[in-house]
């Protein structure tokens, strides 16, 4: 079965419509390179359509009931959004679930140090990469610093026009001979990725600081002198930023790709950015959540969580009890509260796993199988397992769900696709698919096919997250 290219169907409403939202999905992605500012602006676009606090319902013990809409965060880093419909919750919910994380390079604890006249950053990266593609590239740090005093310092370096940038060096390949003969995962090992962050050493009064510090007993002038490069960079952030170098053991500091998300093509029919994996289903299933109607029939969910490119742990992540107990919570204001009724709302809803799939790319056809690839450009993709080898690690969605989940698709004139990730045997990976799945409600992996995923820049089709937007707000209406 070979699905249509979705751009067939287009009038000029709905292309229209199509570059609107693309727009102003490059616009997210761009701005929001973080887990954390990814929460922090979709909480300022949920207060904006009519979304209160969860806490604050709480604590005035504020009653619940249909139309109203709540969302509620953990730690800044995950976030809920509920639209409560007509039926009882214990009737299930109709519910999106993505990720705002995305893999990166994180400074250490202890990230700082002087080589040869450069100041540098050690990091450890996270979630899975090939490292060399991060060398060599601008990159912008985000994140924050938490001092002793309490007070956040929010780090925002190398996005704003004017900005510097960093980077991670390479060899010339003059010299790399010896580097080109080693398998892939080895030509830049992990502890090789250390930022570039200056290469000035401090002055004082016009003075080098080695000079300076020569007949100086004061400590910092002492490592000045020893460390002059160091030191210079201490100065700026001191300057800047108002903290010192133990302050990096309370910080949450993020190296990722510097500037714009970007069309591309002639065409201008595809995104080019970082993290699209996987805020492309974040947004598409953000969107759709604010604009669900008001009259919904069942309570509408969108989960946005942390942690999911490194096996979804923490406080953050979709394995944590943050989902249940914020259900609990609006069960409790909503008249439904027990740990019976949680089960059963639990157990009785159903939920698009919104993440990425593989897109068939043809420079690297050997590990598809075309019939069960996504294709750019044909719509969402739906895949009814993921994992590796013999499925493992994958949630099996049932075959009466996937009727009905392309029943609510058909109906709603949403182009999709159905797809595995690569060959049976050429890897494989996964979602938070099968962790809400242990409640016993039925879950499907559904999203954007991406070219290139987890490198620094990715590539996805306009068609697609449109018509992802569109599969999701038809699943919260009709699911």
């Amino acid at each position: 079965m070979e699905h249509e290219v979705a751009w067939k169907k287009y009038d000029e409403v709905d292309l229209e419509a199509l570059e609107g939202l693309a727009s102003n999905y490059i616009d997210f992605i761009s701005e929001n390179k973080t887990e954390r500012r990814c929460a922090a602006t979709a909480i300022r676009m949920a207060e904006k359509a009519g979304y209160v606090s969860l806490a604050d319902a709480v604590r005035e013990g504020r009653a619940l009931s249909a139309g109203d809409k709540v969302w509620a965060h953990s730690h800044g880093k995950a976030l809920i959004l509920v639209q409560l419909g007509s039926k009882p919750l214990s009737e299930g919910m109709n519910i999106l679930g993505a990720h705002i994380d995305s893999p990166r390079l994180d400074l250490k604890q202890n990230p700082l140090y002087e080589s040869n006249g450069f100041a540098l950053l050690d990091t450890h990266y996270y979630g899975g990469i090939k490292n060399y593609q991060w060398v060599t590239l601008p990159l912008a740090m985000h994140g924050v610093i938490a001092k002793k005093d309490g007070t956040v310092v929010d780090i925002n370096v190398g996005d704003d026009e004017g900005d510097p940038v960093f980077c991670v060096s390479d060899l010339l390949i003059h010299l790399a001979s010896q580097q080109m003969d080693k398998k892939g995962n080895k030509i830049v090992e992990g502890e090789d990725l250390d930022i570039l962050i200056g290469n000035r050493p401090l002055s004082i009064d016009g003075e080098d600081a080695e000079r300076e510090a020569a007949d100086s007993e004061d400590a910092k002038n002492k490592d000045a002198a020893k460390e002059p490069v160091k030191a210079f960079a201490l100065k700026l952030l001191a300057d800047k930023y108002g903290i010192e170098e133990a302050d990096f053991l309370s910080a949450e500091i993020e190296m990722v790709p510097a500037g714009r998300a970007r069309e591309l093509g002639f065409d201008r029919s595809m995104v080019i950015g970082y993290g699209q994996d996987d805020r492309v289903c974040a947004y598409t299933s953000l969107i759709a959540q604010l604009e669900a109607p008001a009259d919904l029939a069942k309570t509408a969910v969108t989960v946005l969580v942390d942690k999911e490119e490194i096996g979804s742990v923490g406080a953050t992540g979709m394995a944590s009890n943050f989902f249940e107990n914020t259900i609990a919570e609006i069960m409790e204001l909503a008249g439904e509260g027990g740990m019976l009724p949680l089960r059963r709302a639990l157990s009785a809803s159903s939920m698009l796993s919104s993440d990425v799939s593989a897109g068939f790319d043809p420079a690297y056809a050997s590990v598809f199988e075309p019939k069960n690839a996504a294709f750019l450009g044909r719509g969402l993709v739906f895949n009814k397992y993921t994992g590796a080898r013999g499925k493992s690690g994958s949630n099996d969605a049932s075959a009466e769900y996937v009727a009905r989940v392309r029943r609510v698709m058909d109906d709603a004139g949403v182009s999709f696709q159905t797809a595995e990730l690569g060959k049976v045997d050429a890897g494989g990976g996964g979602t938070i698919a099968y962790l809400p799945a242990k409640y016993g409600m039925d879950v499907i992996d559904s999203g954007v096919a991406v070219l290139s995923m987890h490198a620094p820049w990715e590539v996805t089709s306009k068609a697609d997250i449109y018509e992802a937007y569109k599969g999701y707000l038809a699943f919260l209406k009709n699911a």
